[in-house]
């Protein structure tokens, strides 16, 4: 028996994860392949270079937590929004905040705009502050292949200028001159290794966390949109609350104007004066019932639009489902 599709559900992150692994996979294929030449490389300058490698790994274990960190705050959020939370008994981590708010609520439940807006402003700043330490992680990886290509090429300037001075050219034997200056460029040439070999390391592990912070980031934004959508069919808009709260209202700003007014002039006993500011009140209320008729003039005609889009949708479908019968005749 097919499953009823729920639009409101939350989707699993399971293929930003296999994109992570087969990513994975790949690089360890090429890095199999090259494992000689890897190999070699990484013994130029094995302290500095194992101390990337150890960057890059925790990097990799941190963008995998962080997808699957979703798992449970998914399943979470499913089960509370069908009104059954005992399906899933463990407490979210990244959404504590939303489910201290919410407590026992489920099923038939409505959020105010603010609560909403506040519940999602908490979840985006958990979800932001996750996503500094991988950043940082992907920095510290160029940094360290930069560090390694500073000091072998350090290493090389100085090799360089101690080979020239232990040439002796006064000696006259080309071969002596010749035997020395070879050994004297091992040590340039094992400063260029330093400094290349550090590059690679760093610029790839930068580029593997690059591609990982990626997905991550991506199944984060899903995480946030989907729930974002189903926070939306919940929020129960007050047009009092969305009338009065209004700064900019016109007739809302006359009437507390009228009411300060009428207000002082009780105090000071005026009649003339409360007569006065009476008519303003009157005048502000006739303000405002024209300003709510006008807003339901144009809720009447969102409303209208919308049940004309949506028969010309109705209408659309029964003609893609008439060419789907006739294609199957």
């Amino acid at each position: 028996m097919a499953r009823e599709f729920d639009p409101y559900s939350l989707s699993s992150p399971r293929a930003y994860l296999t994109f992570m692994i087969i990513f994975l996979v790949i690089v360890a294929f090429i890095a199999f392949i090259l494992f000689p030449q890897i190999s070699t490389a990484f013994m130029s300058n094995p302290g500095l270079n194992g101390l990337i490698v150890l960057v890059g790994v925790f990097g990799v274990l941190l963008l995998f937590g962080r997808v699957i960190r979703l798992f449970p705050e998914i399943s979470w959020v499913n089960s509370f929004r069908i009104g059954d939370p005992g399906l899933d008994t463990r407490s979210p981590v990244l959404l504590a905040p939303m489910a201290a708010l919410l407590g026992n609520k489920s099923g038939d439940m409505a959020l105010t705009p603010t609560t909403a807006r506040s519940i999602l402003d908490s979840i985006g700043m958990r979800l932001e502050e996750s996503r500094e330490m991988s950043r940082y992680l992907t920095g510290l990886l160029v940094f360290l292949g930069l560090l390694g290509t500073f000091w072998g090429l350090l290493q090389t300037v100085s090799s360089v200028g101690a080979t020239i001075q232990s040439l002796d050219v006064g000696s006259g034997d080309a071969n002596v001159i010749f035997e020395d200056l070879k050994a004297g460029l091992e040590a340039p040439l094992s400063g260029m290794g330093t400094a290349f070999s550090s590059s690679l390391f760093g610029l790839t592990g930068s580029l593997v966390l690059g591609f990982l912070d990626l997905q991550a980031g991506q199944a984060q934004n899903r995480f946030y949109n989907e729930l974002e959508d189903w926070l939306s069919t919940v929020t129960d808009i007050d047009p009092e609350e969305s009338l009065f709260n209004a700064p900019d209202s016109p007739g809302v700003e006359q009437i507390q104007a009228s009411i300060s007014a009428l207000q002082k002039s009780v105090e000071e006993g005026g009649s003339k004066n409360a007569n006065q500011a009476m008519a303003n009140l009157a005048e502000g209320i006739q303000g405002l019932v024209k300003h709510v008729r006008s807003e339901q003039q144009m809720m009447r005609d969102w409303a209208e639009a919308q049940g004309e889009q949506q028969k010309r949708i109705e209408g659309l479908l029964s003609s893609i489902a008439a060419a789907f019968d006739r294609a199957k005749e």
